[in-house]
């Protein structure tokens, strides 16, 4: 009588090699659907929080950029208001006064040039 393949010398059997689902426990194929499932699912919670942080991140970054533009926005008015005072007459002799300690020459300190 022949031996078969999965009988040693001795008449025990050999165990067949196992496969890794049998090794994780998994013997049907809806426990290897689920355990898919499962990994799938968690995969997609851990995608939907980094989004949430990036989306949260850029959020604040815009929120900044736009308190930046309104700063600038109130300077560049500040800027017009004061361009527009410099250009009042008698605003340039008042700050010459002022500022500068300038004061106007008396006719006779006054020399006339002539291009001749």
């Amino acid at each position: 009588m022949p031996k078969s393949n999965n009988q040693s010398s001795s008449g025990k059997s050999i165990a067949q090699e196992s496969s890794i689902f049998e090794w994780l426990g998994v013997k049907t194929r809806s426990a290897l659907t689920l355990i898919t499932l499962l990994i799938l699912i968690v995969t997609s919670g851990l995608a939907v929080v980094l989004k949430e942080h990036q989306n949260r991140t850029v959020f604040h970054e815009l929120q900044e950029l736009k308190d930046q533009s309104n700063e600038l926005e109130v300077k560049w008015g500040q800027l017009l208001i004061e361009q527009s005072t410099f250009g009042v007459e008698g605003r340039v002799e008042q700050k010459a006064v002022d500022d500068l300690k300038m004061q106007l020459p008396e006719l006779s300190e006054i020399i006339m040039v002539s291009y001749e």
